[in-house]
């Protein structure tokens, strides 16, 4: 598995548990909870960006893993 793919894979389910931190923070209501979900959200959208980041660097300068 070469590191584009693994990165790939992690940003997919990077993205799958904002979809699970999102829905549970809608269902809660405890307001404390829906702040740390709401926390746990912003947090888990930091690593996501910066991996996507990452992604976007290693497909400019490896053009062969652009698209895969």
């Amino acid at each position: 598995m070469t590191v584009a793919s693994q990165i790939k894979k992690t940003l997919a389910t990077l993205k799958g548990s904002q979809g699970t931190l999102r829905l549970y923070a809608l269902q809660t209501g405890d307001e404390e909870t829906k702040l740390v979900y709401n926390e746990a959200l912003e947090t888990v959208g930091v690593i996501t960006n910066d991996l996507e980041k990452r992604m976007q660097t290693l497909e400019y300068q490896e053009p062969q893993f652009k698209g895969n």
